[in-house]
């Protein structure tokens, strides 16, 4: 099945300057200080509660030049939010939607390109491409919800905390650097445990919206949609399902818009 999703509007956020990486040290879940120069890292920054308010590919394309790829969000919103953390730091920010997200050709995993008015994400096998024309399609999402890297709807911003969306697997979030905001509910949670939620792929017997929820009806429990894609094996998504599989039942059936959807879950990934 193909993908007609229209083109994914790249929300970029440049952050510039003699301070920029001890900035994003700071702020940021990743070990932004130790991050080569011509590569790209996950990342996110969280509220104070540890909840994801924006989760991103991070890139540095010179040592004081970071560039980051939401994943979801707008640029302009979180430029706004951070300019009021960087007291006397000597940085500058710059919000860019002037691009498009597009498949490219094989670059290797986390490696940066930056060349003939294009960014290049490394995932292996593709790049991702911020051009300034749009693509003919987002075929490139498929591939990433295959591999559990969420993309989250606005309505879902600051809701989830980093265990929900398999944050520490995608080695978005460091353990051993010093404090930034949550910093201390996400080593909690990781030492402790007692995560209830869990970054899952699933099949959908129809598309639905992401961000739509799907329950069992009456305070049951529910599932939470992230990216709705089509593939070639009919209509997936990411999604945020109960971490115990005692309070999920799949396949799962539930009512949409007046429609019967079924669901069933694909694969999971840890917490």
């Amino acid at each position: 099945m193909s993908d007609s999703t229209p083109s994914t509007v790249a929300q970029t956020l440049v952050i510039e300057g003699p301070d920029a990486i001890p900035f994003a040290q700071g702020q940021f879940t990743s070990a932004v200080s130790s991050m080569a120069t011509g590569h790209w890292q996950f990342s996110a920054w969280l509220d104070a509660q540890g909840r994801v308010r924006h989760f991103f590919q991070l890139a540095k394309l010179a040592p004081d030049h970071l560039v980051l790829l939401l994943r979801g969000g707008h640029a302009e919103a979180m430029k706004n939010d951070l300019a009021r953390f960087v007291f006397r730091a000597k940085v500058s920010m710059r919000a860019d939607d002037s691009r498009f997200v597009e498949r490219g050709a094989a670059l290797a995993m986390h490696r940066m390109q930056d060349a003939d008015g294009a960014l290049r994400f490394g995932c292996g096998d593709y790049s991702l491409v911020l051009s300034p024309q749009p693509g003919a399609s987002d075929s490139w999402r498929a591939a990433q919800v295959k591999a559990g890297w969420p993309w989250l709807p606005d309505a879902l911003q600051g809701i989830f905390l980093p265990p929900a969306l398999s944050l520490h697997r995608l080695q978005a979030v460091s353990l051993e650097k010093g404090c930034y905001p949550g910093q201390e509910i996400v080593a909690r949670l990781h030492y402790r445990g007692g995560s209830k939620r869990r970054l899952c792929r699933v099949g959908l017997s129809q598309h639905v919206p992401a961000g739509t929820s799907l329950g069992e009806g009456d305070g049951g429990a529910t599932v939470q949609l992230l990216d709705v894609v089509g593939t070639e094996h009919g209509v997936e998504a990411l999604a945020i399902c109960q971490a115990d599989s005692t309070g999920m039942r799949m396949p799962l059936s539930a009512i949409h818009a007046g429609r019967s959807i079924s669901l069933d879950c694909l694969e999971t990934w840890p917490a």
